[in-house]
């Protein structure tokens, strides 16, 4: 039986990583694990349950409760069984999911869901902690990025916004996720630095799919 396999991409707000995460799942016949999907669903739920974002014990329970699905081979999250996929991407949300990721019991609560997760299948995991708390010891570990500028872009992109709005949303996204106490997104010491300014979305894939294929051989372990 082959040895499960675990890649790991961690990254800033807007560099990639929930795109090339599905991509990459989808070529190697793995499970693709967006965690950012995950705190923005328990921020889903406490907002339409009026749980105050700073009330940790509820935001604890609401993690803990809540099931979280992927469906594999496409993008669709489901939360209690309904489909949140386009819910969950509201602008607001993202501010809400990212205070909601501030909360120590709330992290910890998501990560084992992730870890159980990963011990079932090989998975594309792709998050902010994911290669230096939820798997140390993945397989393939993966930091992306890109300029401010063109992150902002990108998102601007996206959610039809003003680029300077979401250029100053992603700033402050970026501050609470580097300076959080609780797992801060910081790069791994093992995984490979992948700089997206500039390269297109294939040719990112093209990156990643050589990345992992050099530790693997097309998502089995190399045995020599």
């Amino acid at each position: 039986m082959s040895k499960r396999i675990t890649v790991a991409i961690d990254g800033p707000a807007a560099s990639g990583k929930s795109t090339l995460a599905r991509r990459i799942a989808d070529k190697l016949g793995f499970i693709c694990i967006d965690t950012g999907a995950m705190y923005r669903a328990v921020a889903l739920w406490a907002l339409r349950t009026k749980v105050a974002l700073s009330d940790m014990h509820r935001l604890e329970q609401l993690a803990r409760e809540a099931n979280v699905e992927f469906v594999s081979g496409s993008s669709t999250v489901l939360l209690n069984g309904e489909d949140v996929t386009e819910a969950i991407r509201a602008a607001e949300l993202g501010d809400a999911a990212s205070q909601v990721s501030q909360v120590p019991s709330v992290r910890r609560a998501l990560v084992r869901k992730q870890r159980d997760i990963g011990e079932q299948a090989s998975v594309v995991m792709e998050g902010r902690d994911i290669g230096t708390m939820v798997f140390p010891d993945a397989t393939v570990k993966i930091f992306l990025d890109a300029s401010p500028e063109v992150r902002a872009e990108r998102r601007a992109n996206e959610m039809a916004m003003p680029a300077a709005a979401v250029a100053q949303q992603i700033a402050q996204r970026d501050l609470r996720d580097r300076t959080r106490t609780e797992s801060p997104l910081v790069q791994a010491p093992d995984a490979v630095y992948v700089d997206t300014t500039g390269l297109s979305i294939d040719e990112v894939e093209a990156v990643l799919l050589k990345i992992v294929r050099d530790r693997t051989s097309n998502g089995k372990e190399r045995t020599h």
